[in-house]
């Protein structure tokens, strides 16, 4: 089994290991919000139902009272309670309208009272109103006392239920929890276990191989050129050591060749030394933005809006870096044959956008402006190499500008097509400078004033322009900044042929 079949089956059980905690905690989790959630519901629905109860006390007690004194003013809590209770009614129906026997039960005790107050109180009522003296009889007395003691023991039924409901969830989620830590428990331990194995297994079946390659290498260095390693370790680690021997044999048979390989190796130094400082510079943007945002996103809560947006912009400079290191293995044929692009429509004014934002959190002592003459601003082009050529402009400006101030991020139609302009207010480029400005490896002063950079970045980005049938160029004055510009067709244009400032004069 090869070393990437065995990195991938464990990174894939470690994988699914950790989605099952993070699955069981999402579980425990949910339990514990529905049970809260149900467990806040009961409180309203009893709440509600206390009140109902009690306003039907209140209408029982000022028939009462009335049936006592025959006083009008003994209906005043009576009317207040019967102008009261539909509200609460409909308050109560809504709140158990999700549960079927909850509901039946509100429906049964609102017949109950409308029962009560139709056929009993308002009938009665009338019949004292023309007959003040009249007494009311046990019978009557005890036909009400009937309705109203079996309105309170249904809501005493309702209410029961209603709590043995939030119990029973509150156990479900108890149980669901348990479960679910029980579960977590096991996948965490689980992952330890598997990472301590895997550690374990590197450390055999790829430590040892590679320390043995590495001593033979210092014994071969020194001469022993009848060396031979035992063949030994996982798919590409045998492989290293079958090379090693191979190596070794030659070099045995041919210590002139030998020579010639070294050569060979130098040369391979230097063109990997040279794309090694390709790389710090091209992957430099993109890598700061996916960690800026991450780090941003593990610090902070946003709303999931804003945190879809920021995923997205790690996403997307997450892909770039891939498209990236392909690229930079054809820089020299970039330089000798073009770019090869990927044409699409693309407005420049989200791109834009999005540009100013990835650099605008780098410097606290920058500001990055955008203005926008219009949206959207349409060219084709391949949409990942103008995000370089406009992220390696407003880098150059931010890192040329080490006082801050502000940078600005200008883009307008022109006569044919879009024109962009990142304005700096930084030490600007000397004169005797300006001509070499887009040279390859070209950095005029900014080593000996510590500027990081590796003078790649304007010279692909002139690549990549031309590519795209526009121009690139600049504006500047030593001490007051520099603004530079680029000008590409439209999405159905043709680049300009004036005669403006042209790179590399």
């Amino acid at each position: 089994m090869t070393l990437a079949r065995r990195m991938w089956i464990a990174s894939a059980s470690l994988a699914i290991l950790v989605g099952a905690a993070f699955t069981a905690l999402s579980l425990a989790v949910s339990g514990q919000r529905e049970a809260t959630e149900r467990e806040a519901r009961s409180r309203d629905v009893t709440t509600a139902s206390l009140q109902v109860e009690k306003l039907v006390s209140d209408i029982e007690a000022g028939f009462l009272g009335f049936t006592v004194t025959g006083a009008e003013s003994s209906l005043e809590v009576y009317d207040a309670a019967r102008v009261k209770l539909p509200s609460h009614l409909r308050e109560l129906r809504l709140l158990v309208a999700d549960d079927r026997p909850q509901r039946r039960r509100a429906a049964t005790l609102e017949d109950r009272i409308e029962q009560y107050l139709v056929d009993f109180v308002q009938s009665l009522i009338p019949i004292l109103r023309q007959e003040p003296g009249v007494s009311v009889d046990s019978a009557v007395t005890q036909a009400g006392k009937s309705y109203t003691d079996e309105i309170r023991v249904r809501f005493d039924e309702f209410r029961a239920e209603e709590d043995k409901l939030a119990a029973d969830a509150a156990r479900d989620a108890d149980s669901r929890t348990d479960l679910a830590v029980l579960v977590g428990a096991i996948a965490v331990g689980a992952s330890m276990a598997l990472i301590a194995l895997f550690g374990i297994v590197l450390a055999r079946s790829i430590g040892r191989p590679v320390r043995a390659v590495a001593s033979g290498a210092e014994r071969l260095a020194a001469g022993d050129l009848s060396l031979r390693l035992p063949e030994e370790g996982p798919g590409e680690i045998g492989e290293l050591t079958r090379a090693f021997n191979e190596m070794a044999e030659r070099l045995e048979l041919n210590h002139a060749e030998l020579e010639q390989q070294n050569d060979e190796l130098r040369e391979s130094e230097r063109m990997k030394t040279e794309l090694v400082s390709i790389v710090s510079h091209e992957l430099r943007t993109p890598l700061a933005s996916v960690l800026g945002f991450t780090a941003l996103l593990l610090k902070r809560e946003f709303d999931p809006p804003t945190r879809r947006h920021y995923l997205g912009i790690v996403d997307a400079q997450a892909r770039r870096l891939a498209a990236l290191l392909e690229d930079f293995l054809d820089v020299q044929r970039i330089e000798h044959e073009g770019v090869d692009l990927a044409t699409e429509h693309v407005d420049l004014a989200s791109l834009l956008d999005e540009q100013a934002q990835l650099y605008a959190a780098q410097s606290p002592k920058h500001q990055v402006a955008v203005e926008l003459a219009e949206r959207p601003l349409t060219v084709r082009g391949d949409p990942g190499r103008l995000a370089q050529v406009v992220g390696n402009l407003l880098s150059n400006a931010i890192k040329y500008s080490p006082e801050g101030g502000t940078v600005e991020l200008v883009a307008g139609r022109s006569a044919d097509g879009v024109r962009i302009a990142v304005r700096d207010e930084g030490r600007g480029i000397p004169e005797d400078q300006q001509s070499r400005i887009f040279t390859k490896f070209f950095r005029g002063d900014a080593g000996a004033t510590g500027i990081t950079g590796t003078g790649l970045g304007l010279a692909v980005s002139r690549e990549i322009v031309e590519a795209h049938g526009g121009r690139i160029g600049f504006d500047s004055d030593p001490g007051e900044g520099t603004t530079f510009w680029l000008e590409l067709p439209g999405a159905n244009g043709e680049p300009r042929q004036d005669d403006e400032k042209e790179a590399g004069g």
